[in-house]
């Protein structure tokens, strides 16, 4: 059994949430709650329950959610194609994704139920492919949103996000570890306000083996 914990503080609120997945052959059983399982006494709030085969399909049954897997070959390049369907929030939708090679790959997100459709391009460069740029274009708003994320040594990595429908900027730095889990922090400022006031959430996660 795996166990995950995260915890996430912002300036006037905190919150944590717990995973647990048990495999069964190829199938995965997770349940996940958070803090408003337990703040007044043992519930069902907040409590989620999901089956998955990875690669295959995912079964949310909170949010009545199916998710199907598959992939095709298409010019010698395998395109992976997800199938959503959440009845919970009356949600259809189809993405695909594929890679040309190890440093440029296309993917395309687009909902049934209201057209809306995204592209995003993602472009490693270097040998080490450390730095990675995300243009992505929004086809329902007309608009861009940028990406740019620089990997370091020892499992750090700094990204920079810009949504131009909405002028948000983002600035996020993250540290990885395969013994103390992860911990990120992260800023955003709205530059169409006129109190450009930042933004800053932490979010720590740990991984125990049971």
């Amino acid at each position: 059994m795996k166990a995950t914990v995260k915890g996430r503080y912002e300036v006037d609120k905190s919150s944590a949430s717990a995973t647990f997945a048990v495999n069964a052959g190829d199938l995965k059983f997770k349940a996940s709650m958070t803090d408003a399982t337990f703040v007044h006494g043992p519930s069902l709030n907040g409590l989620a329950l999901s089956l998955e085969k990875p690669g295959s399909f995912i079964i949310d049954y909170n949010d009545v959610r199916f998710q199907f897997m598959n992939s095709a070959r298409v010019l010698d390049k395998t395109v992976n194609l997800t199938y959503t369907h959440a009845r919970g929030d009356n949600r259809v939708g189809i993405d695909g994704s594929v890679a040309f090679d190890p440093a440029n790959k296309m993917s395309v997100s687009y909902a049934l139920d209201s057209g809306n459709c995204k592209v995003k391009y993602v472009y490693t460069h270097g040998v080490p492919r450390r730095t990675v740029l995300e243009p992505c274009y929004d086809v329902s708003k007309n608009s861009w949103d940028f990406a740019v994320t620089r990997k370091f040594e020892g499992g750090d990595s700094l990204k920079a996000t810009y949504q131009t429908s909405s002028k948000n900027l983002g600035l996020e730095w993250n540290r990885e570890s395969k013994f103390n889990g992860s911990f990120k922090i992260s800023t955003s400022v709205n530059l169409a306000e006129q109190k450009k006031v930042p933004k800053i959430v932490a979010e720590s996660t740990w991984n125990y083996e049971m």
